[in-house]
């Protein structure tokens, strides 16, 4: 995840929220409903209803009668979301991508909370005071048009070529988690911010402009309309069973290998939330076994749970994918201390 951002749509019954939701955060008749509302990056909804999400929330509603009420949006844009309703919070569950969960937790948008479960994800994949938990692993990847691009590009020099000129396109940092993710790749790669800075510059003569959406790139890359675009490995893959064309790259530095680092879904229980225990009933859900066996089946993405191996078909494809790829970590306090200072530069170097 983490943007993403596809146009909000019902989940199989699940209502989605309307911007104007009435419950007042915390009174003792919302504490009463039977409902549980969540925020959250796209990529874990299926377009035709069979995502992941649509799965496991119609699950949750069936097993606790608790409907869901769903909100979607880019990573950014949830938590500044969460963070103008903070007098009156709405949501009881967010559910977004690094540096942005980060960015929550520090905002204090978050309470602790660990589900059941979390003792089973690598302790260094979740927070150190249990405000979030990953519930989905993941990692940022490119995509590209097999038909009109057979071979996938290797290195990021190559996309400053003429041939992808206005047909290449990546989402917005600091709106979007995977554009965010773009920068700290670049970053990583290239040797530091200056360098960096300095090839988005010189790639901007080809890009074809600002994004707030991850999801929407891919449709775009599939019909031939972009030959490259950003994304992350869980969207891309479950995206290429209805878009026959998308192929799933890691760019390289010229001369090194490709990289890549984790970008998990990760969630946390929104502080002062107005359903705080079906929020936690949520949370617990998402992490349980069960749910957790179904992440690669029908989500396309990696178990958080350790002691849960895919053994689907889909789960073998995704361990294929990622061989050969290097996964870096990168330093999420650095980025949470300056991710508005790492924007400002991408901003002047590309005069986005």
């Amino acid at each position: 995840m983490l943007t993403h951002a596809k146009p909000v749509a019902a989940v199989t019954g699940a209502l989605v929220l309307a911007a104007g939701l009435t419950a007042c955060g915390g009174s003792s008749s919302a504490s009463d409903e039977k409902v549980v509302t969540v925020y959250s990056a796209d990529g874990l909804k299926g377009e035709a209803g069979d995502g992941w999400y649509d799965k496991v929330f119609a699950d949750f509603e069936k097993q606790t009668g608790i409907e869901v009420k769903y909100v979607e949006g880019g990573s950014g844009e949830m938590v500044q979301r969460a963070l103008r309703e903070k007098s009156n919070t709405q949501a009881d569950v967010l559910v977004t991508l690094p540096p942005f969960i980060q960015q929550a937790g520090s905002k204090g948008l978050l309470q602790s909370y660990e589900p059941k479960g979390a003792d089973r994800v690598d302790g260094g994949d979740k927070s150190g005071d249990g405000t979030w938990t990953p519930v989905v692993n993941n990692y940022f990847g490119f995509v590209h048009n097999k038909k009109e691009l057979p071979t996938a590009p290797k290195t990021w020099e190559e996309l400053l070529d003429g041939k992808y000129k206005d047909r290449l396109q990546y989402s917005t940092p600091g709106v979007a988690g995977d554009g965010t993710a773009v920068l700290i790749k670049a970053m990583h790669d290239f040797g530091g911010e200056e360098p960096a800075m300095e090839y988005l510059k010189k790639l901007q003569a080809n890009n074809v402009g600002p994004s707030s959406s991850t999801s929407k790139l891919a449709p775009k890359v599939d019909k031939g309309e972009l030959l490259v675009a950003n994304g992350d490995v869980q969207m891309n893959f479950a995206q290429a069973e209805s878009m026959p064309n998308l192929g799933i790259w890691f760019p390289a530095k010229d001369g090194g290998k490709p990289t890549t680092f984790a970008l998990p879904y990760a969630a946390g229980l929104v502080n002062e939330a107005p359903h705080t225990e079906n929020g936690k009933k949520l949370l617990d859900f998402m992490l349980s076994e069960g749910a957790q066996r179904e992440v690669s089946a029908i989500g396309g993405g990696f178990p958080a749970r350790k002691d849960v191996k895919g053994t689907d078909a889909n789960a073998v494809a995704l361990a294929g994918l990622m061989e050969g790829v290097e996964v870096f970590e990168p330093d999420w306090a650095d980025i949470d201390e300056n991710l508005a200072a790492y924007v400002d530069a991408w901003k002047s170097a590309t005069g986005g």
